[in-house]
């Protein structure tokens, strides 16, 4: 008689832990699923920045103006999912930085893009996702 009496007063128990750990349980979620989308920007931007120095390396034109960019066209075309714009704090930003444009001498691309990673509304961290790469002009 006493067990029939304990297991009526736990009903609702199961509801309860379940509106208890539901919410810990959907922030992680959506966590990892922010930081996967943070780590694929990366590597996307990571590798465009790649293409761009080695287009850098490569690129046979003279006009400084023009090479610049046909680098920064290689690391847009490389970035395809990225933003193209580029303002203040929003977009792709690409910098091309070259101490003269010789044989042997050093190229250096580098680019900018923001990330936010937000938990249902909440924003945990923000900031620009940032990756450079220097080759030699060949």
């Amino acid at each position: 008689m006493i067990s029939r009496r304990i297991r009526s007063d736990e009903k609702g128990q199961t509801a309860t832990e379940f509106a208890l750990v539901l919410p810990v349980f959907c922030v992680l979620l959506f966590g990892v699923i922010q930081f996967g989308i943070l780590f694929k920007n990366y590597v996307t931007l990571t590798d465009a920045v790649r293409a761009g120095a080695r287009t850098a390396a490569v690129s046979r034109l003279e006009d400084p103006d023009e090479r610049t960019g046909v680098i920064e066209a290689a690391v847009r075309r490389s970035a395809s999912g990225l933003d193209e714009p580029c303002s203040v704090d929003t977009g792709l930003c690409v910098t091309v930085n070259a101490t003269a444009w010789e044989h042997g001498e050093d190229v250096t691309v580098e680019a900018k893009y923001p990330y936010e990673i937000n938990l249902l509304g909440f924003v945990a961290a923000e900031g620009h996702l940032t990756s450079t790469t220097t080759e030699r002009v060949e």
